[in-house]
């Protein structure tokens, strides 16, 4: 009786651990398949999520409105931003060297301007780079048209082969006063700077054609003088100190000097004030090399109304008394035209007769 006892009991146990084992592989086989399919998704859910990411083109934007009909949907257009310019080389990789420079009499200026057909208003800037420096080249005028012309011939060119962003100005003394370079140099400085704030400024006299252009027109930390040799005066430096014919001044260091003095009506003597102010600043005057700074100077004689200024050294001696008061900041005259041609912007002034000074 006991022992059947004891069967019984040991039965009801197994029957119980049996169903308990039962149940959790029934929990463990539930529980997998859950898993399996959160990490298997199937592929309609696949189709519904990627048809809802992919954006909408003009053949598939088909939207449905509240009557049923469907209304094409608008597709943006793509917008590609211009690729930014790299600077162009300190030393331009189009430059010749020397040129034999010739002057053709028959020369005209629509010949000029169909050589330069990307110049406008006097402006050329490089295509495929941006300039190391926005240069202004200033040229004093009056009655001399031909050697103008001559000039822009060879000096578009020379300029666009340095790969310059470069404006010429042409600045035009009208009346029957004597010729003054300075004071027309001071207003092309001026007007220049209201076309664009230029970093550089070329003060060019008509006459004088450069024949190398690995003489760089381009402005530094110390005042340049471009001019070291002509071939008027065998290529040689006129005088020790000589600073006229062609100079390069940053936009700064012109203003620093007060520009140059208004006082010298006729030839000679204005280029050795602006060396003197320049000298006042401590600075040094920059020359290129004798062999590249070389000029071809075009032959003419002594204009009327340009004769040589009689009371230059007088003036030489006051500058370090008047030239913060004598030059750009006292700079008057009368605008009577700005004009603009193909091959540079012609700015024409009259400053009445010359004010005697003491």
């Amino acid at each position: 009786m006991g022992l059947s006892y004891a069967c019984l009991h040991v039965s009801s146990k197994l029957k119980l651990l049996m169903l308990f084992t039962v149940c959790i592989l029934v929990v463990g086989w539930a529980t997998s398949s859950y898993l399996v399919d959160a990490v298997h998704e199937s592929p309609r859910a696949k189709t519904a999520e990627a048809s809802f990411r992919k954006p909408t083109t003009s053949a598939e934007g088909q939207k449905e409105d509240l009557n049923g009909q469907t209304r094409p949907t608008v597709t943006l257009p793509t917008v590609e931003l211009p690729s930014a310019k790299s600077l162009c080389p300190a030393l331009s990789p189009y430059l010749r060297g020397p040129s034999k420079l010739t002057f053709r009499a028959s020369l005209t200026l629509e010949e000029v301007q169909k050589e330069n057909p990307r110049v406008a208003k006097g402006r050329h800037r490089p295509e495929d780079c941006l300039a190391q420096q926005r240069v202004a080249i200033l040229i004093p005028h009056r009655n001399r048209e031909r050697h103008l012309l001559f000039l822009l011939e060879h000096l578009h060119p020379f300029l666009q082969r340095q790969q310059l962003d470069y404006g010429i100005f042409v600045i035009h003394q009208a009346g029957d006063a004597k010729f003054n370079r300075a004071k027309l140099l001071n207003v092309g400085y001026l007007e220049a700077l209201k076309e664009e704030k230029w970093d550089c400024f070329i003060f060019h006299d008509v006459d004088l054609v450069p024949e190398n252009d690995y003489n760089i027109y381009m402005c530094g930390s110390q005042p340049k003088h471009l001019v070291v040799g002509r071939n008027s005066t065998g290529y040689r430096l006129r005088y020790q100190g000589y600073f006229g014919g062609v100079t390069a001044l940053t936009r700064e260091q012109f203003s620093k000097v007060n520009g140059f003095s208004n006082n010298y009506w006729g030839w000679g003597g204005e280029d050795d004030d602006l060396r003197l102010r320049v000298e006042m600043q401590k600075w040094k005057v920059i020359r290129p090399s004798p062999n590249v700074a070389k000029y071809t100077m075009i032959f003419h004689t002594r204009d009327r109304g340009n004769e040589a200024n009689g009371q230059r050294m007088n003036l030489l001696r006051q500058v370090s008394r008047v030239w913060k008061t004598d030059g750009l900041n006292s700079c008057s005259y009368k605008l009577l035209s700005v004009e603009y041609n193909p091959l540079y912007t012609n700015i024409t002034v009259d400053f009445g007769m010359p004010v005697k000074t003491s």
